[in-house]
This record gives structure tokens, C-alpha cells and sequence, in this order.
């Protein structure tokens, strides 16, 4: 299964691939504080660390390799597709393009992307005014912009999963966890009451289906 020609040590692919997705992130988020850029730096090591695997050198394969030749023998492991190991995992002899798992990945990569688009705007906006980021998605989530950095993460780790991105992946989380708990401690001293109001309407990570679609909080942006 799968003869293609080993496909590492790309690393003109590494580099390009990591800048696209990095310049097309920052696009979005444009850093300003060091909270921000410490937010936009982890999600672009993890981004460095998914491409150096997935086209210079495979070390997830490498040290899996005896185990993965004795379970799968007709494999090449140094194929290029062999590194969606999912589906090689999964035995399906199709092309893993086009499987299941690499649909689901493009979703929650572009859901995140169009997520972390919306966020950011909206709360520069509010930035800018020296208000509750509240309307959009906001009105649904307190801090969609990490969430969107966990969906295209989660969706980048079920495409092309790794060691490295693997561990990384449960520390970025817990990153932006305590990022959002420090914003929350800011902002409370900021506005006070009315952003204690505000965590208490809106859910900071995880929407209410109920509020889909209804009534929003009553924090409009100006």
C-alpha cells in the first residue's frame, strides 16, 4: 500500500508552508500587547512543528518506525501520505485526501480561521472604543479568538498528527486558558460590574445552544 517516493527533507516546503499559514494568521490577530504576541507566537511554533514533520523530517515515524513496519509491513512510511496516520492506523487504502478524518480537519481549520477573523475585528473595535467586545460572536462566546486558535490547532492535529504537536497541543490550551482568566481579571477592574454581568450572560469558551440565533447581551459596542 502506498508506494509513493519518500517525500522529507522539503524544507523550501517547511518554510513556505509555515509563512502562508503564519502571515495569513497574523492578518487576522495583528499582535499589539505581549499577551497578544505571546498567543500568536505558540500557535505559530505549533504551526513550525506540523509542517517540519509533514515535509523535513519525519521523527514521529522515526520513532515509531519498528512498531508501525511489524503492525503495517505493506506501508511505506516514508511516503507522503503515510504521515495522515489516522487513516493509515485506520487501514483504509484510499487516498487520505479525500478520507473522512482530512474532511473534518479542513472544517475545523477553516472554521477557525473564519472564527478568529470575526473576533479579532470585533474586539479591536472594542478596544478602540474602550468597551465590551459583546456583539457577534461575542455575544456567544467571551473568548472566541482562543477558541479559534484550539479548532484550527485540532484540526491541524487530526490531519497530521505528531508527537511533538501532540504535547504541545493540551499546553497551548492551557495557555489560553490562563490568558483569558488574566483578560477577565483586566477587564473586571476595567468596567466592573457590568463585565461580571457580562460573564455571567456569556459563556467564555463553550456557546449555550439556546442563545444561538436569540437575544444578545446588552453590552453593544458603539
Amino acid at each position: 500500500m502506498n508506494g509513493n517516493e519518500a517525500s522529507y527533507g522539503l524544507w523550501t516546503l517547511v518554510v513556505i508552508n509555515s509563512l502562508v499559514f503564519i502571515i495569513f494568521a497574523f492578518s487576522f490577530t495583528k499582535p499589539r500587547t505581549a499577551r497578544d504576541w505571546r498567543s500568536f507566537g505558540a500557535f505559530s511554533a505549533f504551526l513550525v512543528a506540523l509542517f517540519t514533520e509533514m515535509y523535513g523530517f519525519p521523527l514521529t515515524i522515526y520513532l515509531f518506525s519498528g512498531w508501525l513496519a511489524s503492525r503495517y509491513p505493506d506501508v511505506n512510511w516514508l511516503a507522503h501520505d503515510s504521515g495522515h496516520l489516522i487513516e493509515m492506523l485506520f487501514g483504509w487504502r484510499t487516498n487520505p485526501h479525500f478520507g473522512v478524518f482530512h474532511w473534518i480537519s479542513n472544517l475545523l481549520i477553516f472554521g477557525g480561521f473564519v472564527l478568529l477573523a470575526s473576533a479579532w475585528r470585533l474586539l479591536y473595535a472594542a478596544q478602540r472604543w474602550r468597551s465590551i467586545a459583546s456583539t457577534g460572536i461575542h455575544a456567544h462566546l467571551r473568548h472566541p479568538q482562543y477558541v479559534a486558535f484550539t479548532l484550527i490547532m485540532l484540526g491541524f492535529l487530526i490531519q497530521w498528527p505528531t508527537v511533538l504537536t501532540v504535547i504541545m497541543f493540551p499546553v497551548l490550551v492551557f495557555m489560553y486558558v490562563r490568558l483569558a482568566r488574566r483578560e477577565e481579571r483586566e477587564a473586571i477592574e476595567t468596567f466592573g460590574e457590568e463585565y461580571r454581568r457580562y460573564m455571567r450572560e456569556v459563556p467564555g469558551f463553550f456557546p449555550r445552544l439556546s442563545r444561538i440565533g436569540g437575544s444578545q447581551p446588552r453590552h453593544p459596542v458603539p
